[in-house]
């Protein structure tokens, strides 16, 4: 049977920091994604090679068996559903906030307090949805892709949720976090069958991750 394994990842920090992980499996990435326009990537052991996707797609690829496993961020399951996925480690890296911040000139607490129906711009439309359920808070989500932050300083949002690491970006544009939602970091996860048909290949590498991520909290 053929064990070749092929693991999702996305460029950026979820690279960089599952790179150490790699090593601690005794895996090395033969090139750099972001020098290199390639899509597949080998890795020394030509059994193993990495594909480099979107981070929100990173769950498709491993749910629909074109990669065997992955890295992708809390955000990102949460938002995708997590099914027909195995989610077996929290490798605590990436680690970052899901906040609502809204301009520094906002009353957020008297509109929430008034009732008021707010209009909160996201990508993370589930779990804006279900936070502000949960307080009782009418919303009306506006989904955007990118750049949320411009949403409250040209009108078309009161709020938004979105990621927060250092917070620097809020401070440049004038805005303040009001509530963080929860703390997000990545999580490995692995194609159900993948786990039982490449489970001799595929579980000395998740026991290398699990063991180099407890070593790193």
């Amino acid at each position: 049977m053929d064990q070749k394994l092929t693991l999702a990842l996305s460029k950026g920090r979820i690279f960089e920091e599952t790179l150490p992980l790699l090593k601690a499996a005794g895996l090395v990435v033969a090139e750099d994604p972001e020098k290199s326009r390639k899509l597949i990537l080998p890795t020394n052991d030509p059994q193993v090679q990495v594909i480099i996707v979107r981070a929100s797609d990173v769950p498709t690829y491993v749910q629909y068996g074109a990669a065997d496993f992955g890295v992708a961020g809390k955000d990102v399951l949460l938002e995708h559903g997590g099914e027909g996925l195995y989610q077996p480690i929290d490798l605590d890296i990436a680690k970052c906030r899901m906040s609502v911040a809204v301009h520094a000139g906002f009353d957020y607490a008297n509109a929430v307090r008034q009732g008021a129906r707010l209009r909160v711009a996201t990508k993370y439309l589930q779990v804006a949805r279900q936070h502000f359920a949960a307080k009782g808070v009418h919303v009306d989500l506006i989904k955007l892709y990118g750049s949320m932050e411009l949403g409250p300083l040209v009108g078309l949002s009161d709020a938004i949720v979105d990621l927060v690491s250092t917070g620097s970006t809020l401070r440049a544009n004038n805005l303040i976090e009001v509530e963080h939602i929860m703390d997000i970091s990545s999580r490995l996860v692995v194609n159900q069958a993948a786990l039982k048909l490449k489970r001799e290949k595929l579980q000395p590498i998740l026991d290398a991750f699990d063991r180099a991520s407890r070593r790193k909290a």
